[in-house]
């Protein structure tokens, strides 16, 4: 049985139903209530202390959702909540971070992977605002945190790479949260468990609490970790009795079938998965593209403004990539789906970016216009730099395999960066997905720096001669 310091836990009656505790309403009589087992009694008295009565949290959310509330009774170290879209986590998660700040030393702290994905309308940092801007917590924009009245702190971070963990090396926490958990990667996550961290005879629990839909970078290690175990809570649609979900359903409508299964369905299971890349094949580095010579900007443009059974019309990728000895690495991937002018514009911002030094090139599909386009970028667009066509002579699926191997040999590692999530979801996907354009300007970029030539449906090419003095 766990004690609470400030003050005696609310004593019976309860007034209020709580059936989404497994208690019926006429049991919380004086008399049932002191039949029910302790860790019944217990939930109710937490939950009614720490939620119905807490005045940080607005009135319309101090009765939780079903799956809300067991969430916010567990007092285990860590709990996740996962599963669709729209189930009422990032409530769930303010809500439980909200639960002790009467209490004097406590500390809490809510992360996203960006500070961009804190600061966007309705997200973590602008829903606390709405929720505490009228109570006496007053807000520090330094520190981004609120401090209440007992001096208690619920701050908001952000850490962009797995270094930025080093930040919270001398904290402490009482309560640590994760706000679409999948985004990060699991170094990040078991370190901060060495903040959990209290002084002797403190009566507030020490939790993690993390929330988040299936997919992203770190889908299969919190899937691992998490699901079919009594540490995760699964969260649905219908568990949000406050949203429309039959405009919500009309929204996902438009997405592939895979994405709108995972985040209508919460399932954890359905994924693209292609047969030629896994995601834990490829190392995340943090690296200086600065600090490589021998570097390729492969560009495929994907001309095209519709691929036939596809749903929506491809991407212009470019992969920068170096080679160091027989080893690459992936430094940056530019994805994007513009207008031809806007297009040009970027390729030829990317190029300055780059410098003289990188080998630019293109891939030149069939056809005179193609032809044409690699000619135009030569002579204007990226006149003065070293630009090449890559005429390809097998299908997607052959000039992948090379990159593929490779990966599997564990060659190829990859620079930390917000272009990872879309990256790896697409080569894990391949050849089944729904694009392929970041894969097949992978494939160009190693095929180009440790082949000769283009790779050929009739044979694997030699290993690229070493280069001559001029690309360095």
């Amino acid at each position: 049985m766990v004690s609470f310091n400030r003050k005696p836990f609310l004593q019976v009656p309860v007034r209020e139903s709580v059936d989404f505790l497994g208690i019926k309403e006429e049991d919380t009589s004086d008399y049932k209530f002191k039949r029910l087992s302790r860790v019944s009694q217990l939930k109710v008295k937490i939950l009614y202390e720490f939620v119905v009565n807490n005045k940080y949290i607005p009135k319309e959310h101090r009765k939780p959702t079903k799956k809300q509330a067991e969430f916010l009774v567990r007092l285990d170290r860590e709990v996740f909540f996962g599963g669709a879209a729209g189930g009422g986590k990032s409530d769930a998660l303010l809500m439980a971070a909200l639960m002790f700040v009467e209490y004097p030393q406590y500390k809490a702290i809510l992360f996203r992977k960006t500070f961009t994905d804190l600061a966007l309308p309705d997200a973590l940092m602008d829903r606390a605002r709405a929720w505490l801007s009228d109570t006496d917590a007053k807000w520090e924009d330094k520190r981004k945190s609120w401090v209440f009245p007992s001096g208690a702190t619920l701050t908001f971070a952000y850490m962009k790479t797995d270094g930025d963990r080093y930040r919270y090396q001398s904290a402490q926490f009482h309560f640590i949260g994760f706000d679409e958990l999948t985004q990060f990667n699991q170094i990040v996550y078991d370190y901060l468990f060495s903040r959990l961290r209290k002084a002797a005879n403190d009566p507030i629990p020490l939790r993690v609490r993390s929330a988040s839909n299936p997919g992203n970078i770190g889908h299969d290690w919190v899937k691992d970790k998490f699901i079919s175990t009594k540490k995760f809570i699964k969260s649905l649609l219908t568990d949000n009795p406050y949203l429309n979900i039959d405009d919500y359903k009309r929204s996902l409508a438009v997405l592939d079938p895979v994405t709108r299964k995972q985040l209508e369905e919460g399932d954890w299971d359905v994924s693209f998965q292609g047969n030629m890349f896994k995601r834990h094949w490829f190392p995340i580095v943090q690296a200086s593209p600065a600090s490589y010579k021998r570097k390729v900007r492969f560009w495929d443009l994907a001309a095209t403004e519709k691929i036939e059974g596809k749903n929506e019309p491809d991407y212009c990728t470019g992969t920068l990539m170096a080679r160091d000895g027989n080893k690459a690495i992936v430094l940056d991937v530019v994805h994007v789906r513009l207008a031809p002018t806007e297009t040009e514009a970027t390729i030829a911002a990317v190029a300055k970016s780059d410098g003289l030094s990188t080998r630019i090139v293109i891939e030149q599909e069939g056809g005179a216009a193609a032809k044409l386009l690699v000619d135009i970028y030569k002579r204007t667009i990226l006149k003065g730099y070293r630009v090449e066509a890559s005429k390809p002579t097998a299908n997607k699926v052959v000039r992948a395999k090379l990159v593929s191997a490779a990966a599997g040999r564990g060659e190829i590692s990859v620079v930390e960066a917000d272009w990872n999530n879309s990256w790896f979801s697409e080569l894990i996907g391949f050849p089944d997905g729904i694009h392929d354009d970041q894969v097949d300007s992978l494939s160009g970029a190693y095929n180009t720096l440790f082949v000769t030539g283009n790779v050929s449906s009739k044979g694997l090419p030699q290993a690229a001669p070493v280069p001559k003095v001029g690309w360095t």
